[in-house]
């Protein structure tokens, strides 16, 4: 049976790739975004097939979230001030992924929204003791985005004891594809090293490039969110990861992406700090409760990517 989505931040990287999946399914989608970063063109087409609303505002504004939300069946709530600005601007980040987090679910509560599923982070976990991520591990978000996510995680638990509102917050790790931004910032590694490869230039890696990310593809974070507005709500209201269950070094990424470009370089290395030192999922849960794994492995996301849209 279709449904009514609200789609927060819908028309963002990681919102156009679900938009379409919800279309396919024959859901009716009202994407809610203040359009600063939004691709209008792509906006359009979907707007042009009647199936999909834009409501262009902010989610800081609670009124016009509680308009948004009217008639709503479920929410993706995608919208949020990337971790590397929140480091730089605390006030917007807590203002737009708290405050407009609380407007968001507070909204869905109200409304009688059946099943939230909200775009948390695996930034929850910080630096992790050990490897794979499980989703009963220790918490201890470093930066305001680590901090915002995990409250909004809370602020799930909060409204959903006190609504028929059930939730899902999925973790994702390191998400890649086509139509990233540059900025992003446990991505923009791979746009900095295609770009020099492009160039002719060998990749130039902080530290000894031991680091390591769990590169998910945004195909495969879009199927996710999908399955997860379907899960039976007797399994509903817990953190699911989403990664690949494979940890990649930044000096294994600069030679797939070496590969990928094809050209004859050899990264260089430059002493430097990093965040987080090591990142890999412990992606049972999500194989358990949405029956979800990932489909693209992280050479041939890699290719696709290159092939498609970064340079």
């Amino acid at each position: 049976m279709s449904s009514t989505v609200l789609v927060t931040g819908g028309a963002g990287f990681i919102g156009s790739h679900v938009v379409p999946l919800l279309l396919e399914r024959g859901d009716r989608v009202r994407l809610m975004d203040n359009m600063s970063r939004g691709d209008r063109g792509r906006v359009a087409e979907w707007v042009a097939t009647g199936r999909v609303e834009l409501v262009e505002q902010d989610v800081r504004y609670g009124g016009a979230v509680h308009r948004a939300m009217s008639g709503c069946d479920q929410v993706v709530h995608l919208a949020a001030v990337s971790i590397n600005k929140s480091e730089a601007d605390p006030y917007e980040s807590v203002d737009i992924n708290i405050v407009g987090s609380n407007n968001v679910f507070k909204a869905a509560a109200d409304h009688g929204v059946r099943r939230v599923v909200f775009a948390s982070s695996a930034s929850v976990y910080g630096d992790p003791d050990r490897l794979p991520m499980a989703e009963d591990d220790p918490l201890d978000p470093l930066t305001p985005y680590c901090v915002a996510k995990h409250t909004g995680e809370q602020l799930l638990a909060y409204y959903a004891r006190r609504s028929a509102m059930t939730w899902i917050a999925l973790r994702f790790f390191n998400v890649y594809g086509p139509g990233q931004k540059p900025t992003a910032y446990y991505t923009s590694v791979i746009n900095h090293f295609v770009q020099r490869l492009r160039s002719g230039e060998a990749p130039v890696i902080d530290g000894k490039g031991e680091q390591s990310m769990d590169f998910v593809h945004v195909h495969d974070i879009a199927r996710a969110v999908v399955m997860a507005l379907d899960v039976d709500a007797a399994r509903a209201n817990l953190p699911i990861n989403i990664g690949t269950g494979i940890d990649t070094s930044v000096a294994e990424l600069a030679r797939t992406l070496i590969d990928a470009v094809g050209v004859d370089v050899e990264p260089q290395f430059r002493p430097r700090d990093v965040l987080v030192s090591r990142r890999m999922a412990d992606i049972s849960r999500a194989l358990d409760v949405l029956g979800w794994k990932p489909t693209i492995d992280v050479r041939t996301g890699m290719q696709d990517l290159v092939d498609s849209e970064i340079g």
